[in-house]
């Protein structure tokens, strides 16, 4: 078959061979993620992405599956690292608009916003919950442990952990020496 000996040669850096893989299954590959992606932009991209990558391991195919299952494989993985970049840039980007929603509100009506708040609001929301009940309502780590169902030790290591990155970036421990 024309696809084994393209394959051979491409593994070598042929990139006649590799022009001739793309030919005969781009178009089939850009079909594949516009159904997956409901969206031809991403899905050209997400294809070109992938051809890009299969460059870069052809040497890592093996034959043992047909070659345009194992660039399916790369752009179903391509797609869901796409998603999870995604996922963490729309979550980043609504947790800073309600941090800056919540620092709005409080100086509208007068209320304190201060570094610490600032500071706090970049905690994770596992480090951040354990010292706003210890130190802003003084729960003891046994019972901030019971309401948050995690063991006092872990309670008070995340209490330590996140107080010690505060310090860290209001630089408190520099501005008292």
């Amino acid at each position: 078959m024309e696809e084994k000996k393209w394959i051979k040669q491409a593994k070598k850096g042929n990139h006649e061979a590799f022009a001739l893989l793309f030919r005969e299954h781009y178009p089939f590959l850009v079909k594949y993620l516009i159904k997956v992606t409901m969206n031809r932009d991403l899905a050209e991209e997400l294809a070109q992405d992938t051809m890009a990558k299969c460059v870069e391991k052809i040497h890592q195919y093996n034959g043992k599956s047909k070659f345009s299952s194992w660039l399916i494989t790369i752009a179903t993985n391509r797609y869901i690292d796409l998603q999870r970049k995604s996922k963490r840039e729309k979550d980043w980007q609504r947790d800073e608009m309600n941090g800056r929603k919540l620092k709005w509100e409080m100086e509208s009506r007068n209320e304190e916003w201060n570094d610490v708040l600032a500071v706090l609001g970049r905690l994770s929301d596992e480090v951040r919950l354990p010292i706003i009940l210890k130190h802003y309502y003084g729960y003891s780590y046994e019972e901030i442990g019971q309401m948050t169902e995690l063991p006092p030790g872990t309670v008070k290591s995340r209490v330590h952990h996140g107080i010690t990155k505060m310090r860290k970036e209001l630089k408190i421990d520099e501005q008292q020496t």
